[in-house]
């Protein structure tokens, strides 16, 4: 419904009231207060308005009465700091930090309890020595990975920036302190200007001398145009020194009065700074002079945006005389800013000029803004000097505002870790408890027995009062292994090795230029995080593409041109043209245009040049104007590097290719020279001049840019020259017919453009009379001085000389992505990750990134949030409302959809980007939401709400125009809220933020600085990377760590299980069944190699299949492989086992005596076989778990048995004469015994016996999707899983008829929800996202019969093939904010294809779960009755039929479970080569018709749901569907068919 109908004020979302557990109320909660990160961190002080003093006192309320300056007063160091610790803060904040861990609190009590004589087992320092052992190991670690950022810091702190000082110049704003580092400061090295070793020489007149040769030796770097003449015509001396060492106003020594060389971190506010070119700029400054006409500076933004495009600023008007020392020295200022903030687009302040009158008597002011502001770290670019004035520094800067501290990470692992820790900690509270009752009960009845051993039992400290309180604490001791201390230094180690093995994986090896750069694991415990991630929220530029154009095509006066690939005469490019003729040149006057780095190639079309040569046609005129208006409206700096050779540089790839597309043609923009714009064109031999008049630049709410220029020729005509969005330039054009038609014509071009992916501009002019600009120009200058309301005033103006416009035409531009991006995108939402691109680009060009990236597709309806008429609260509420239903909206993802809304069609601001049928698309929704939008959202705890519901109904989301803090912001919004395992990308410094805020960060270690690097978990140097990283490193990382955390507990029962099963037999005395060093071994030498080994080398896939079939990815992603479950059976295991091992050893050596003599077996004798017995046992256990057998993990297994071997065979026979052992003799007494070796072998078998028929159990008839992947890449290696049409693979065009990028895809509810269906279509890298087949397989061959197909367009490149989404003449009108309508549609089928825990998803995700619940009859009839291939495939035509139907033919794992048996029944059968038996054939065949009828009950409960298709025609299971046979598009080997593994694809017909 429209957004102004909303009347009731009732909350849409019920605010989440999540219950929270025991363990999170009284255990986390208080532990997560303990967080060092919050309890160290650097407390900012609140951000209030400042006022900066140049040359004049400092008022006296800045000062107390002791003359020092106040808190509220002094203005923060320059100093940067992103490092955890310091020397001071190190030691206790990691030691906090590591004590967050249960494990080590208990061990640290246990330690502490031993130095009590009375509880002491060995001596008291070997016993904290473990302890003190893992503390210091990770404290290493993590003090390495501190210095590392230390160094950084140290780096950027360190760096050079020159500040005028000296003798007769003293800023005397306060200070505050700087902060101690790891890092010493060191020196700043000795560095002398060319002035002063000339003055060394002795040469005289230096400052005179250095001005003549430096300005001339300069001269050519200077832009084209440029020129060093004031308004009157004479000569202006204004010096281009580039470099600090070639300025005569160098400050040599500290006492000369000059720019001296000072630290970063020694910058002050108020300081006079002087940036040379190519510098970074230190703080943020606002620009007095310049060395360029006008005062601008050209700057690169890619620190701040990721933009490498320049971007250019203009000093304050009244400061341009501050370009020397002198004037810097003596000048009077005083500048008021407001308090610092995160909003990176706005700034805003005054310049207080005291030596200067305004018009009132009052000291002149003059206006400061962002476009007079350098901001930190930015680059000066093309520009020799720029002298500016510091206003804030370091935290008050806006670049560390919208970055956060260096947070405390810990893994969703780790985490888990801590309440199962604390279970068997009470496991270990309960034993502890039922020994010191027990040992009271008994001891109280001894003793009043009076029994001999409680003679003595009377005194103090030993009676049996007391000694019930001695038994719990000495039962912590004994069983204290429950709990393994060295499991956390073993995780430490293993994920070493795993980063290595991310470091040296060459499928992550990036080279360029012939530098390589490998993926770096700068946190090495985040590794397991890496598998279960569910959210990836990603920065656009820079990090999805290269930042580079390529003009495609135009539409000129209603004509299209293409392009040819042809080389103009007139470019030069890396690699020229072979036909390429420099006299050709001749028509621009010998000048080459050099191929800007952000342009990748050349525009040329025949036919344009033809057209163009035909001047007395219409449309050459028209093709001049059009060209011209490229060629003029714009920004760009044309510089001449070399003699007769101009490159562009500008503020923006758009505009670079746009003026390129135009000197391409021969529309050369030769150059700026002040406010004079000379273009030379093919019609004339001397270069066009313009005057430059106006720059009405462009913004997100404008959406266009225009220029007023007056042509300097005999007729003095002014032109309004603009370019900007279709709908904007469309609705302000003339109402003639003409322009209708052209309009029209226009605009079906913008479709095709659009359709292939393509940024498109339309670009329009008008003529203005001179009276009518003249009062314009004069409203306009009131406008753009006035102090209140300035951009309203400004817009409205604007938007007065911006209408009756004659339309010209439309430029098609392709934004290149780094290698792989659709691809990936692809692969990762193929994994059930949803990706969000979180930029600071503006809405249309995030949208057109979207589409070329795979994130939206064609099929994908948009909800645009914008601010505008209406607030962003009703626009949510809306779009919750009429999309969703409203009041069956949660705040997690729901399953369906319900309701009926009647929604009208809406006039939008943005139809250009939503389409005529937005709202009515079968591919579910996206959301695009500007940053403006986001501020209104955060700032009410309501509208949050509505945002986090709305977002998690989306597909994808799209923030656009955002802020750094903003894009950490939108990661806490998810994380914080939904509990989910976040990930962020970026490459600048605006990502520190959200890299830091994710739970893991990756740095893309490209061309755009180190900041997003440095505060980064991973540093990648491509996109494409996190492919293998997540699917593949993250996956292995994952299993491998979970699988080792839960042996490690397992062994451990073990251990302890042998002594808690004694207690029964002494009395629960808490005393050891045998020898302390067989217990204190334990975790060191018997049993610990092999769950490293299962940490290191342990693969449960390999990686081509991980990588081929990213739906293997959802194991981790939903916490399969670490969860209470899982960790519940190997404590039962465990508990199983040493039952096994205790209680028939016991028997078997208490019952009679085992010796030979007769005599009664010693203790040890007995319990020295259970201990080799466990070793075995655990060593063995561990060996069942793993999958990728390598000679290592041989050598792991059986290290551990080997080594208690020879530790008893020497321990036996060590006499008492050296030292007491407990067990001398046993190499008489033990190895000889029958009980020895029929023991140990008897209890290893059982013990292993359940977990043996188990996992073969589960391997062979209810095997996951990676076990049965594993089955077939052993059995069938030859299949590749990513083309292989039984494997999920691309399915051949010619099985099916038709092209893969046709291909539907249609979702089925369950039939319990009894919700109809929608045929669903989501393009990825122009294969469609394939729906994992049903059991029965069949509806999914069957129900495309009656769907029309959407064909996509021919002929396009595949990266860009989609389909148009969006142009609708008709339906433009004023901006709304939720630019989407809908129209009531019989079936709200709106699901969405990579939802979470969506309708998609979870048949995909739980695919096989239902296939085994359905199979289950099958499968026991199957496990009773083999089936051999042979015989399958000799039952006749019907048993051939059944074995190539859709059901075998299916694409999905449900299929391969299907056909598991199949493929190891027909290997190992033709291995046997057993003979056939037709009784087992007859018995197959029943079996196979028993599961048949299974498999059809559930296909007729599915597809006996109506559907709304395309065209209204019914999509299922009709009841002309024909047999299964009938529908195979494919037909297996002689080897007979085997499983599909993904989702299938089934045409619409």
């Amino acid at each position: 419904m429209p957004a102004e109908s909303r009347t009731s004020d009732a909350p849409l979302v019920a605010r989440r009231r999540a219950r929270q557990s025991w363990f999170t109320r009284n255990v986390s909660q208080p532990l997560e207060r303990l967080n060092p990160s919050l309890l160290f961190a650097r407390r900012r002080r609140p951000a209030v308005a400042r006022s900066v003093y140049i040359n004049t006192d400092i008022p006296g309320d800045f000062f107390d009465k002791k003359g020092r300056a106040l808190k509220d007063k002094t203005f923060a160091t320059n100093q940067v700091v992103t490092s955890k610790y310091t020397v001071l803060t190190f030691v206790p904040r990691n030691l906090l930090e590591q004590f967050r861990r249960v494990a080590n609190i208990f061990f640290l009590g246990i330690a502490i309890l031993q130095f009590f004589p009375k509880f002491s087992t060995i001596s008291p320092g070997l016993v904290i020595l473990p302890l003190l052992i893992v503390l210091a190991i990770t404290a290493g670690k993590d003090g390495y990975e501190d210095v590392k950022r230390h160094q950084a810091d140290h780096k950027i702190n360190h760096s050079i920036v020159h500040v005028l000082g000296g003798d007769g110049y003293t800023n005397a704003n306060p200070m505050g302190p700087k902060s101690k580092t790891f890092t010493p400061a060191i020196p700043m090295p000795r560095k002398w200007s060319k002035k002063a070793k000339k003055g060394q020489a002795g040469t005289t007149d230096i400052l005179e001398q250095d001005r003549v040769n430096v300005d001339d030796g300069v001269q050519g770097l200077r832009p084209a145009g440029h020129t060093d003449r004031d308004a009157n015509g004479l000569e202006r001396v204004r010096s281009q020194v580039s470099t600090w060492e070639d300025d005569p106003e160098a400050g040599d020594s500290p006492n000369e009065l000059g720019w001296q060389r000072t630290n970063w971190e020694d910058v002050r506010v108020g300081d006079f700074v002087k940036l040379y070119d190519n510098e970074q700029i230190p703080a943020d400054v606002v620009i007095c002079a310049t060395s360029e006409e006008e005062d601008v500076a050209y700057i690169e933004t890619k620190n701040l945006d990721g933009e490498t495009n320049l971007k250019s600023r203009h000093g304050i008007t009244g400061l341009q005389h501050l370009n020397t020392i002198e004037a810097c020295r003596t000048t009077r200022l005083r500048i008021d800013v407001d308090e610092p903030e995160v909003n990176m687009y706005r700034l805003n302040g005054a310049a207080v000029v005291l030596d200067e009158s305004g018009h009132d008597g009052e000291p002149a002011v003059h206006p400061i803004t962002l476009e007079t502001t350098l901001l930190r770290g930015c680059v000066v670019k093309n520009t020799a000097w720029v002298i500016g004035i510091v206003i804030f520094t370091g935290e008050d800067t806006k670049i560390v505002q919208n970055s956060g501290g260096a947070p405390s990470k810990r893994s969703k692992v780790e985490r888990q870790m801590n309440p199962q820790v604390l279970f068997n900690l009470c496991v270990l509270a309960t034993i502890a408890t039922v020994c010191a009752i027990v040992d009271h009960v008994d001891e109280t009845n001894w003793y009043q027995d009076n029994t001999y051993w409680t003679l003595y039992d009377d005194t103090g400290g030993d009676n049996p009062r007391i000694n019930g309180l001695v038994s719990f604490a000495n039962a912590f001791i004994t069983f204290q292994n429950i709990v393994p201390i060295s499991l956390y230094i073993s995780i430490e180690a293993v994920r070493t090795f795993q980063a290595l093995f991310i470091h040296l994986d060459h499928s992550m090896k990036y080279v360029k230029n012939g530098v390589t750069t490998r993926t770096v694991a700068r946190s090495w415990n985040l590794s397991d995080d890496l598998g279960q991630i569910e959210y990836i929220f990603s920065d656009k530029t820079g990090t999805l593409t290269q930042n580079a154009m390529i003009f495609r095509q135009c539409s000129v006066g209603g004509k299209i041109y293409t392009g040819d690939g042809e080389v103009p005469s007139n470019v030069i490019t890396d690699k020229p043209s072979s036909d390429s003729d420099d006299s050709d040149s001749a028509q621009n006057n010998g000048v080459k245009v050099a191929l800007p780095k952000e342009v990748l190639a050349p525009f040329h079309d025949a036919q344009l040049d033809k057209d163009l040569e035909d001047h007395e046609s219409e449309q050459s005129r028209i093709l001049h104007g059009f060209f011209a208006v490229l060629g003029l409206c714009h920004t760009v700096l044309a510089a001449e590097p070399e003699p007769g050779v101009i490159e562009y540089k500008a503020q923006s790839p758009d505009e670079a290719a746009l003026v390129q597309s135009a000197a391409d043609v021969g529309f050369v923009f030769r150059g700026r020279d002040r406010n004079i714009l000379r273009m030379s064109t093919p019609f004339a031999d001397e270069p066009d001049e313009y005057e430059l008049l106006h720059v009405l630049e462009f913004t997100s709410a404008r959406k266009r840019m225009s220029v007023v220029v007056r042509k300097l020729d005999e007729d003095q005509r002014l032109f309004l020259l603009v370019k900007g969005a279709d709908n904007v330039i469309f609705e302000r054009l003339g109402k003639d017919s003409q322009q209708t038609e052209l309009r029209q014509k226009t605009d079906a071009d913008l479709q095709h453009f659009a359709s292939e992916g393509l940024r498109t501009l339309c670009l329009a002019y008008k003529v203005l009379d001179p009276k009518m600009y003249d009062a314009w120009a004069r409203e306009y200058h009131d406008a753009t001085v006035a102090l209140q309301d300035r951009e309203a005033r400004i817009e409205d103006v604007s938007a007065r000389i911006e209408n009756d416009l004659t339309l010209l035409g439309a430029t098609a531009i392709e934004d290149k992505l780094q290698d792989g991006v659709p691809e990936a995108i692809a692969d990762l939402k193929r994994a059930g990750i949803r990706v969000w691109v979180a930029t600071g680009d503006k809405l249309e060009t995030a949208v057109a990134i979207g589409y070329t990236t795979n994130l939206l597709t064609p099929d994908t309806n948009l909800i645009i949030v914008r601010q505008g008429n209406h607030t962003i609260h009703d626009q949510l509420r809306d779009a919750l409302e009429g999309f969703f239903g409203g009041g069956d909206v949660d705040l997690a993802p729901t399953h369906s959809r319900s309701g009926h809304p009647q929604l009208a069609r809406v006039n939008t601001g943005v139809q250009s980007l939503v389409g005529r049928d937005n709202g009515t698309r079968p591919g579910g929704f996206s959301l695009v939401i500007e940053g403006g939008a986001l501020t209104e959202a955060f700032n009410d705890e309501d509208t949050a709400d509505l945002l986090l519901a709305l977002s998690t109904q989306c597909n994808t989301v799209v923030c656009c125009r955002v802020s750094p803090l903003q894009k950490a912001q939108i990661v806490h919004l998810i994380k914080d809220n939904l509990g989910v395992m976040t990930l962020a990308i970026g490459d600048g410094a605006n990502d520190v933020s959200m890299i830091q805020a994710a739970d893991v960060g990756v740095g893309i270690s490209g061309e755009e600085g180190l900041q997003a690097v440095n505060s980064s978990d991973y540093a990648i140097a491509q996109f494409r990377f996190l492919r293998p990283l997540l699917l593949v490193h993250g996956h292995w990382s994952y299993f491998r760590n979970s699988t080792m955390i839960c042996n490690f507990f397992y062994k451990n029962i073990v251990g302890i299980g042998v002594l808690f099963w004694f207690q029964i037999y002494c009395g629960w005395s808490t005393t050891y069944v045998y020898a302390y060093v067989y217990l204190l071994f334990w975790n060191v030498f018997w049993t610990l190699a092999p769950v490293i080994a299962i940490g290191i080398f342990e693969r449960n896939i390999d990686a081509e299949t991980l990588v081929k079939l990213p739906e293997l990815y959802r194991y981790g992603r939903e916490g399969k492989y670490y969860n209470w479950p899982r960790f519940l059976y190997y404590l039962m295991e465990g508990v199983y086992q040493t039952a096994v091992i205790y209680f028939i050893l016991c028997y078997t050596y208490v019952t009679t005596s085992t010796r030979g003599d007769g005599w009664e077996v010693y203790i040890y004798e007995m319990s020295t076989t259970m201990a080799i017995a466990a070793v075995m046992v655990a060593n063995l256990f561990s060996g069942l778990n793993i999958d990728a057998w390598t000679g290592w993990v041989w050598f792991a297994v059986f290290l551990g048995p080997f080594l208690i071997w020879v530790f008893t065979a020497i321990y036996s026979i060590i006499p008492p004469s050296s030292f007491y052992t407990g067990i001398y003799g046993n190499d008489i007494w033990l190895f000889r015994s029958a009980a020895f070796w029929f023991g140990w072998p008897l209890v290893l078998v059982l013990a292993l016996l359940p977990r043996y028929i188990i996992k073969a159990v589960k391997q062979n008839y209810i095997p996951t999707d990676v076990e049965l992947m594993r089955l077939v890449r052993k059995y069938h290696p030859e299949a590749d899983p990513a083309t292989h049409p039984l494997l999920g693979g691309k399915l051949a065009a010619a099985a099916r008829g038709e092209h893969d990028d046709a291909d539907t895809f249609t979702r089925t509810e369950s039939s319990a929800a009894g919700r109809p269906h929608t045929p669903i279509r989501d393009v990825e890298d122009g294969i469609a996202m394939r729906e994992m087949a049903s059991p029965g397989g069949d509806k999914m061959g069957r129900m495309g019969a009656g769907a029309a197909g959407r064909p996509s367009m021919q002929g396009g490149r595949p990266s860009m093939s989609s389909q148009r989404f969006g142009v609708l003449s008709s339906a433009r009108g004023s901006q709304v904010d939720m630019s989407t309508g809908l129209s009531r549609e019989a079936s709200r089928g709106f699901d969405f294809t990579m939802e979470e825990r969506g309708v998609a998803m979870a048949r995909m995700q739980s695919r096989l779960s239902q296939t085994s619940q359905q199979r289950t009859a099958a499968s026991r009839l199957r496990l009773f009755t083999p089936q051999r291939n042979g015989d399958r495939r000799g039952s006749g035509s019907a048993g051939a039929a059944a074995a190539t139907t859709p059901t075998s033919a299916g694409f999905g794992f449900g299929g391969i479970r299907q056909r598991a048996g199949t493929i190891l029944g027909r290997n190992r059968g033709a291995r046997r080569q057993s003979v056939a038996d037709p009784a087992r054939d007859e018995s197959a065949r029943a079996a196979a018709e028993r599961e048949a009828k299974v498999e059809h009950a559930d296909d007729d409960a599915h597809d006996n749901v109506p559907a709304r298709g395309t065209g209204g025609a019914t999509t299922g299971r009709g009841a002309d569907a024909g047999p299964r046979a009938e529908h195979d598009p494919f037909r297996s080997d002689d080897d007979g068919a085997y499983g599909s593994a993904i989702e299938s694809t089934v045409p619409r017909l």
